[in-house]
C-alpha cells in the first residue's frame, strides 16, 4: 500500500493486510521535525523507548518515563495525517499486572491519538497481551533481542544462534500471536528463525536486524542519518551523513558570528 495515495491515517488492520502483499517500512520519530518528514514515506512511524539512548544520552532504554513516552507520541500525532503511529511503552509500565498494563496503555492511547502500543513481551507477558487486546488496546509484541531485558540478557547480543534459543524465541512469538497481537517485531535474530516465524505467522513481522525475510523493516531514523554515533549496529545502513551537513552549517554560523558577517542588515529590523 503507497501511502502517497493515502488521504487519512493508515489503520492497523491496513497494515496487517500488507503482508504477503509489500514490504512494510517503518522509522523511528521522537519529534515534530522528524515525523512531518518521514509521514509522507514510512507505513507506520515507532515512536521508541530508544529515544532514551538516541534523544537524552542515557546508557539504555530502562529510564524512559511513561511520560516522556506520552509527550513525545502526541508531538509525532500531531504532526502527521498519514502514517500509522505506534507507541512503545517503557519498562515498568507493563509487567507488574494486567490491570497496571490496560491502565497506562490506555493513557497513552487516550492522551496521544496513537493507533498501536508495542510490548516487549516473551512468553510470560502474553497473557498481559491477550488481556490488552480483549480491551481494544492493538499490540505490537516484539521478541528477539528486548533492550528492556538487556541486564538478564548480558547485553544487546543477537539472539536465536542456537536451536535452544531460536525455540525460545519462536515460543514467545507464538504465544504472542495467539494472544491476539496484530503484528511481531524480531529485533537481533538469526535469520533461519526470523524466517521460519514469518512464514508460520499470519501477522506480519517487522525485521530490525532480523534479515530480509521479514515482512517489513524498522531502523532508528538517527542511524539512518548519520546522526547515531561512530559505533553502528551490524544491521543499519547508514544513508546519509547529516550529521556532518549539521556540523559545517553551525561551524560556518559561529565563523560569521565571530567574524561580524552575521547578521547582516537584512536580518535587522528598522533598517
Amino acid at each position: 500500500m503507497s501511502l502517497h495515495t493515502l488521504t487519512k491515517r493508515l489503520t492497523v488492520p491496513q497494515l496487517v493486510a500488507m503482508k504477503g502483499q509489500q514490504k512494510i517500512v517503518s522509522l523511528t520519530a521522537y519529534s515534530s521535525s522528524i515525523a512531518k518528514l518521514i509521514d509522507p514515506i514510512v507505513d507506520f512511524i515507532l515512536v521508541g523507548d530508544s529515544t532514551a539512548m538516541v534523544g537524552y544520552g542515557r546508557a539504555s532504554t530502562l529510564s524512559m518515563q511513561l511520560e516522556e513516552i506520552i509527550g513525545h507520541t502526541r508531538a509525532v500525532v500531531d504532526s502527521t495525517r498519514l502514517a500509522c503511529v505506534v507507541a512503545d511503552m517503557p519498562f515498568g509500565s507493563y509487567q507488574e499486572s494486567h490491570e497496571q498494563a490496560f491502565r497506562n496503555c490506555a493513557q497513552v492511547l487516550a492522551r496521544t491519538g496513537c493507533d498501536a502500543v508495542k510490548l516487549e513481551a516473551n512468553k510470560a507477558l502474553a497473557p498481559t497481551v491477550e488481556f490488552l487486546v480483549a480491551r481494544g488496546i492493538p499490540v505490537m509484541a516484539h521478541v528477539g533481542l528486548m533492550p528492556q531485558f538487556v541486564n538478564v540478557m548480558g547485553g544487546f547480543k543477537a539472539q536465536g544462534l542456537t536451536a535452544e534459543t531460536g525455540a525460545v524465541i519462536a515460543e514467545d512469538a507464538r504465544a504472542n500471536l495467539e494472544a491476539g497481537a496484530f503484528s511481531l517485531l524480531l529485533e537481533g535474530v538469526a535469520e533461519g528463525v526470523a524466517r521460519q516465524i514469518t512464514l508460520e505467522s499470519k501477522m506480519p513481522t517487522i525485521g530490525i536486524g532480523a534479515s530480509p525475510a521479514c515482512d517489513g523493516q524498522v531502523l532508528v531514523t538517527e542511524d539512518v542519518l548519520g546522526l547515531g554515533g561512530e559505533h553502528l549496529p551490524r544491521f543499519v545502513e547508514r544513508y546519509a551523513d547529516v550529521g556532518a551537513v549539521i556540523s559545517e552549517a553551525c561551524a560556518q554560523f559561529a565563523d560569521d558570528v565571530r567574524h561580524g558577517r552575521f547578521p547582516e542588515a537584512r536580518h535587522c529590523y528598522g533598517l
